[in-house]
């Protein structure tokens, strides 16, 4: 079985596949904002996009997005400010969640959540 981070690193290749599935350009992948990190970062048309990837092995404590309280949407927001002032960001920017429940080895349900508001 893997482990927390084993599955959660699965997750999040499950993610950007998928996105480039859509149409998706990744820009980056775990971008770090001193203890803060925005797992995908890509491109949708002339939007920026930036994915918060949830995954869980089962529902049985909820779905995996419900886990983006307060406090993490607090510390999204504050990653994304600074990537955007880091990298001079002047176009649209989106924050999406992916929600995906499965183990390695399944068929993963994978849910796309677009334009989820931050604070």
């Amino acid at each position: 079985m893997a482990t927390h981070n084993e599955l959660g690193k699965w997750g999040e290749d499950l993610a950007a596949d998928y996105l480039q599935r859509k149409g998706y350009t990744i820009i980056e992948r775990d971008w770090k904002s001193g203890k803060r990190d925005l797992d995908i970062i890509a491109q949708d048309g002339n939007v920026i996009v930036f994915v918060e990837v949830k995954t869980r092995r089962n529902r049985l404590f909820g779905e995996p997005e419900e886990s983006v309280d307060y406090h993490k949407l607090q510390n999204l927001q504050q990653a994304i400010s600074h990537y955007v002032k880091f990298k001079h960001i002047r176009q649209e920017i989106r924050f999406d969640i992916i929600s995906i429940v499965g183990t390695v080895g399944t068929d993963p349900d994978i849910q796309h959540i677009q334009d989820v508001t931050l604070l």
